[in-house]
Order: C-alpha cells, then structure tokens, then sequence
C-alpha cells in the first residue's frame, strides 16, 4: 500500500506536520509527500489513501487547496482520504474540532469532497520569520485574541501527541462502500 500526503504550507509548520506523519508511516504504507502547489499532475490512481493538510492565514486557505479538491473531488470521494487543518486558533483546546473550528467548518461545508476523517492542529507562530506586513497584523489578531504578542519569539502550539493518535487512525481508514 501506498499513501499520498499532499500539504499547503505557508510558513513551513504545515509542511512539517506532513514529513513528521509521513515518517511515521514509512514502515506501514510508504508515502510520497508533495506541495499543493506542486501536485496539477498527481495521479491519485497510484495510491491507496491520501491524506491533504492545508494551512490558515488570514481566516483563508491557500486558493490552491480549493482548485486541487475541486478538479479531484470524484476521485478523493471513492478513495479513503483524510483532511488536516493547521490555524493558530485551534491552539485553544475549543477551537480544535473540525465543528468548532470556523475555517475547518466552513470549508468542508463548501467542498465537493467530503474526507473520511478530518483533524484540525495548532500551528506555530513565528514572529522573527515574518515580514514586516506579517508580524504587525498577526500580532494586531494575536491581541484581540489573548494570544503571544511578543514578536522576538517564536512559539509551536502544534500538539504533536494529537498528531500521533490521527496518524494511527489515518493508517487504519479504508474506503466503506
């Protein structure tokens, strides 16, 4: 069996999240882990589960998210498929359910594909990496929302241990008919 990881990251947490389950399914499935932005001629025949993960900014997904799940969406239906979300709002335990996360929510209201399982992750903030545009408005949304405001640091709210138990379910999904 072979599983395929696709991922949309804007500053790297995402991306990271997809190399760290991909390296602790090697054993069991094998994976190829490609970026969204990289995927037009994937062919999703080739593989036996995928999993997508996409990254939040600005309260939007990357607009190549959308075009990908539009263009494969009777293909990524008939096939076991899981979704991860990663946003910095879902580092309050509340906000970190695809039903209590308003981007996840929204998203898989409106998308033709409906994953088997989904995951919403906390992501990391980087303030120092950030350009100047950046850091000023994530920091002005990190205020209203009692978040770190301090742009010298850099924080990781991913729960890695969520990220484990979903990787073990993801190994275990198979397409019902």
């Amino acid at each position: 069996m072979k599983a395929l990881i696709l991922y949309s990251s804007r500053d790297g947490q995402t991306r990271s999240i997809a190399s760290y389950i991909a390296s602790k399914l090697q054993d069991t499935l094998g994976c190829d882990v490609i970026d969204l932005l990289q995927a037009d001629n994937v062919d999703l025949s080739q593989y036996q589960q995928v999993l997508i993960g996409a990254s939040v900014r600005y309260g939007h997904f990357h607009p190549v998210l959308e075009k990908f799940v539009k263009q494969h969406a009777d293909q990524l239906n008939q096939m076991p498929s899981a979704f991860f979300s990663v946003n910095l709002t879902a580092r309050k335990a509340d906000k970190r359910s695809p039903q209590t996360n308003a981007y996840t929510r929204k998203f898989l209201l409106s998308s033709p594909w409906q994953p088997k399982q989904c995951v919403v992750f906390a992501g990391a903030l980087r303030y120092p990496r950030y350009r100047w545009f950046d850091r000023v408005m994530i920091q002005f949304i990190m205020r209203m929302t009692g978040g770190e405001t301090d742009t010298s640091k850099e924080v990781e709210y991913t729960d890695w241990q969520q990220v484990d138990r979903f990787t073990q379910e993801f190994s275990q999904i198979q397409y019902e008919k």
